[in-house]
């Protein structure tokens, strides 16, 4: 009866360790971890960095600022600031660039804001709809920017224009 139980245990003890062998053995893949979204690999072309920068000192009066939405935009996390008519501030691969504007709407007026920036290494489109009209106008809507590669980033934003 001893060397049943000694014999059983063994038999045991060697079983439990092939089996925990068999499942730890990292040459073996499991279909889950080889399966790869195809629009992950699918070749598109690299996204734009847009990075948050402080409000910019050279904006002394009217402005238009906007995050990547209302949290951030609470917390001064910006991604886009113009004064209102002029030059347009963005940091966008890592460098702070300002840009002159090329078109813009009229914000009073209008419901929906619209601004067009351009220089030889961005196109940049802000696009939003008027969600609150006091002493400021509030937007929220979307921000494209492409490259001349084919490159394009659409970002949503929230933000405010006012003086």
């Amino acid at each position: 009866m001893k060397y049943l139980i000694i014999f059983f245990s063994a038999f045991m003890l060697v079983s439990c360790k092939k089996e925990k062998e068999t499942v730890t053995n990292p040459t073996e893949k499991d279909s889950v971890n080889i399966v790869q979204d195809s629009a992950e690999t699918d070749s598109q072309p690299a996204n734009i960095l847009v990075d948050v920068f402080p409000f910019p000192k050279e904006i002394k009066e009217c402005s238009c600022y906007f995050a990547k939405n209302k949290a951030d935009f609470e917390n001064e996390k910006y991604i886009y600031a113009d004064d209102a008519g002029k030059t347009a501030y963005m940091k966008l691969d890592g460098k702070r660039i300002a840009m002159n504007l090329i078109s813009s709407s009229d914000m009073e007026v209008d419901e929906e804001l619209t601004k067009e920036i351009e220089n030889e290494n961005y196109k940049i489109s802000v696009k939003g709809k008027k969600i609150k009209n006091e002493e400021v106008l509030l937007f929220e809507g979307t921000l494209t920017i492409e490259k001349p590669d084919g490159s394009k980033t659409v970002i949503p934003i929230y933000g405010e224009c006012g003086c």
